[in-house]
């Protein structure tokens, strides 16, 4: 019953940041001139267009990576149209575009600390003895209380993994749209073109795979200590 209650509580925040990332792609080009994504449906915080388009990525895939990973972790993918011709007219506002997903998982990273601060100003949350990514923060009390803390400790852990990981600039990550925002459109343009190259997608995920833990996991020990100022986590 724990377990299923956790599944639970990830997948409603798996949903939740998942959405609101690709809603936010969306609203953004829409905003910039590429309204694919509107017509699509995908301006929306409504999960359903969403899973609709990528049932795979935001139904099976997270389930299944969540019992692989003995009830610990859960991860998937989403994604909203876009127009390539646009894109590449406009590679500026195209990284913008890229840029929103990850600046929607960073706001929601910033809305658990919020209300991670809260739970321990009215005493309902207190700082755990250790960390891990279910349990940022703890609960004095079970039920409800419990709930929330694991609710908010996966939101705080959980975007901060979507923020850091899609912002490496590798495809089919989003930080491989960003080039244009630091370098010349002509250079940007050449980058881009030669990691949209077939294959090179796969390529990209190996890579993040194989080196994420090793940039995320400073990162993360970084942000704990943020969050609690004047504790010390190693």
């Amino acid at each position: 019953m724990e377990i299923l209650l956790l599944g639970f509580i990830w997948y409603a925040v798996f949903l939740l940041s998942t959405t609101l990332h690709e809603a936010a792609h969306a609203l953004v080009a829409l905003k910039l001139g590429d309204t694919t994504a509107y017509h699509s449906g995908q301006v929306t915080l409504d999960p359903v267009p969403h899973v609709r388009r990528e049932p795979l990525g935001m139904v099976l895939v997270p389930i299944l990576f969540f019992i692989m990973t003995h009830f610990s972790w859960m991860l998937g993918w989403a994604s909203v149209p876009y127009n390539p011709e646009w894109a590449h007219r406009y590679p500026r506002r195209a990284a913008y575009m890229a840029l929103a997903g990850p600046t929607a998982n960073l706001l929601l990273t910033f809305l658990a600390v919020a209300l991670i601060h809260v739970g321990i100003y009215f005493e309902i949350f207190f700082e755990p003895n250790t960390i891990v990514f279910s349990s940022v923060v703890g609960a004095y009390q079970g039920g409800l209380a419990s709930v929330a803390a694991t609710f908010v400790s996966i939101l705080f852990s959980l975007n901060l993994v979507l923020f850091v990981f899609n912002l490496f600039p590798l495809p089919p990550m989003d930080g491989s749209s960003l080039f244009p925002l630091f370098l010349n459109d002509e250079l940007a343009q050449r980058i881009m073109d030669a990691l949209r190259q077939p294959g090179v997608g796969l390529i990209g995920l190996l890579i993040a795979w194989l080196f994420f833990d090793q940039i995320f996991h400073p990162i993360h020990l970084f942000a704990i200590n943020l969050l609690y100022p004047g504790l010390t986590y190693q």
